[in-house]
Parts: C-alpha cells; structure tokens; sequence
C-alpha cells in the first residue's frame, strides 16, 4: 500500500465550513471527496507538525481537526528530519516563515512516504520549488515524496472510461 502524509492543509480544508470563494470551495470539495473515496487507498500519515498547526486557532475548529488526526499514525520528527529541515532553510529555497513547510517535506522525505498531500501550492505544491527541495533531498541521500493536490491522487481511469 502506498503511503500519504497528510498535510495540514488538508485537515484544515476537510473540516471547515464551506467557503465563499469559490475556489477555496472547491477545494474543499475535493478534499472531502478525496477523503471519502481514496484515503482508504493509502496509509496516512501526519507528524507533530501538523498537530502542531492545526493546534492553534478557534477552539471549536480545533477539536474538530485533532479529532480528524486522531485517526491517523505520527511519524517521528527525527534528527535527520531536523537536520534536513535545516539544509531546506539554509539553501534558502523557502522563505524564513516556511519552516513548518520545510518540516512536513523533511518528515515525511526521511519516512519514505510516497506522496505529500497538500492545497500549499505556494511553498510546497509548487514545481519549481518542489525540483530544488527534491534536488536538495538527494544530495543529502533521501527521495523526497511526490507533492501534490488531492485532485493529482484521484485515482486514474480505467481503459474502459
């Protein structure tokens, strides 16, 4: 079974009230469907990162993001994963305040997840700054997952479709 490492993003957008932008929205609703029709697919990981960013906020939405959570296994923060959260930082390849994004890539690069699902398009659903991360994971001796959107892990249609 493949494996997943569900961003904070993710549990933000899967728990919210709808939205009035319509993107957002649709956002949204992917996610659900995602979570409804393909989370079973995969084995789901989050991190202490993640718990810790969806820790924080409105009280009642909280609850309802750690609830979500609870459900899905922690990977450790390691020293490689800190060490590697650093050499992301340190190439400059993302900004000072993306650290926690630096953090889910490395956590979930030195666990060997295959995916890390996202709606962060501007630090970490992005192609450019993906290939220098993935770059960057290489030289330090790690394969870093595919980072994507919960529409990029549909699963793909049949010949028959």
């Amino acid at each position: 079974m493949e494996s997943v490492y569900i961003e904070t993003t993710i549990l933000s957008y899967l728990v919210a009230l709808p939205a009035k932008d319509v993107v957002i929205a649709g956002h949204q609703k992917t996610t659900l469907d995602w979570w409804a029709y393909r989370r079973t697919a995969f084995e789901c990981f989050i991190s202490q990162v993640v718990i810790d960013e969806i820790s924080a906020g409105d009280p009642s939405e909280v609850r309802k993001r750690l609830f979500v959570a609870d459900s899905l296994n922690s990977l450790a923060v390691t020293v490689d994963a800190e060490q590697l959260t650093e050499s992301i930082m340190k190439s400059g390849i993302l900004p000072p305040k993306a650290i926690r994004d630096a953090a889910h890539i490395a956590v979930a690069t030195v666990h060997g997840v295959q995916y890390l699902l996202t709606w962060n398009c501007k630090h970490l659903a992005n192609a450019q700054i993906a290939k220098r991360v993935a770059n960057l994971c290489r030289l330090a001796g790690f394969e870093m997952p595919t980072i994507c959107t919960p529409e990029e892990l549909f699963e793909e249609p049949s010949d028959e479709e």
